[in-house]
């Protein structure tokens, strides 16, 4: 599975790496993802996610549940 986070959507971002000279070479600009595992109250299971640390800010504000009923919306997570 590609880096990806599954609550947000954010991928990593592509840009230079400026020399003094500048100089610009292609780099990129990775996620902080963490695999987390999080209590579903409504399913009464642990959920493996593989989120940001942005993406456990915004569980950790507006709840597990609602987070995931709006990624699977938006199409950015798929649970069976």
């Amino acid at each position: 599975m590609a880096k990806v986070c599954q609550i947000t959507g954010r991928k990593r971002m592509i840009g230079n790496n400026v020399a003094h000279s500048k100089l610009r070479t292609k780099r990129t600009f990775d996620l902080n993802l963490k695999h987390k595992r999080f209590w579903s109250e409504e399913e009464k299971r642990f959920i493996t996610l593989k989120v940001t640390t942005k993406g456990m800010r915004t569980i950790m504000k507006n709840g597990l549940d609602a987070c995931i009923k709006d990624a699977q919306q938006k199409g950015y997570i798929k649970l069976v």
